[in-house]
C-alpha cells in the first residue's frame, strides 16, 4: 500500500479508514486537537482519543496509550498531535496494534519514524491538517459525501 503516490495517498486515507486514534487529543475546546477531532467527528469518522491525562473526549473514552486503545477499539488511523521528537514511539505502537496509516499534523515530521512505517506497509502523511486537507479533497469531490456530515 505505501506505493500510492502522494496524491493519492491522502484521498485514499480518508475515504477508507474511518476510525481514528489521535494521540494527543485534548478535552479543551480551545485546542487545535480538540477542534480537528471535533470536526473529523462531525464528518462521520470515529475518534480514539489518546491521552493519558483525560478519562473522555468528545463524548468518547479516552486510552492512556494506543496498545490500550487497539484492545478495546479497532484502530485504523493514528492522528499524531504530538511533537515531531515524540513521534518514533507513537509509530512503534501505530506498528504493533496494525494500523493501516499514521498522519501526522500540520508542523510534525519525523522522517526516521515515517520511513520505519512505511517499511512496515503503513501510509504515512506528515507535516499536513487532516482537517483542512478533509476540507480541500471533499470540495473537489474526491471524497465520499454520502457518510459526511456538516463541517
Amino acid at each position: 500500500m505505501t506505493t500510492l503516490p502522494p496524491a493519492e495517498r491522502m484521498p485514499h486515507i480518508l475515504k477508507h479508514y474511518r476510525n481514528i486514534a489521535v494521540v494527543g487529543l485534548s478535552p479543551q475546546p480551545h485546542r487545535a486537537s480538540f477542534d480537528v477531532a471535533r470536526y473529523m467527528q462531525a464528518n462521520g469518522y470515529r475518534i480514539i482519543p489518546v491521552n493519558p491525562n483525560a478519562t473522555e473526549v468528545l463524548g468518547e473514552k479516552a486510552y492512556a496509550s494506543l496498545s490500550e486503545a487497539a484492545r478495546h477499539e479497532n484502530i485504523e488511523l493514528v492522528n499524531c498531535f504530538r511533537n515531531s521528537e515524540d513521534i518514533p514511539p507513537v509509530v512503534d505502537e501505530a506498528i504493533a496494534i496494525g494500523a493501516k496509516a499514521v498522519w501526522m499534523q500540520l508542523g510534525i515530521s519525523n522522517p526516521a519514524a515515517a520511513a520505519k512505517a512505511e517499511a512496515a506497509g503503513l501510509l504515512v502523511v506528515q507535516d499536513h491538517c487532516i482537517k483542512i486537507d478533509h476540507r480541500v479533497l471533499q470540495s473537489r469531490g474526491l471524497l465520499d459525501t454520502a457518510r459526511s456530515g456538516a463541517a
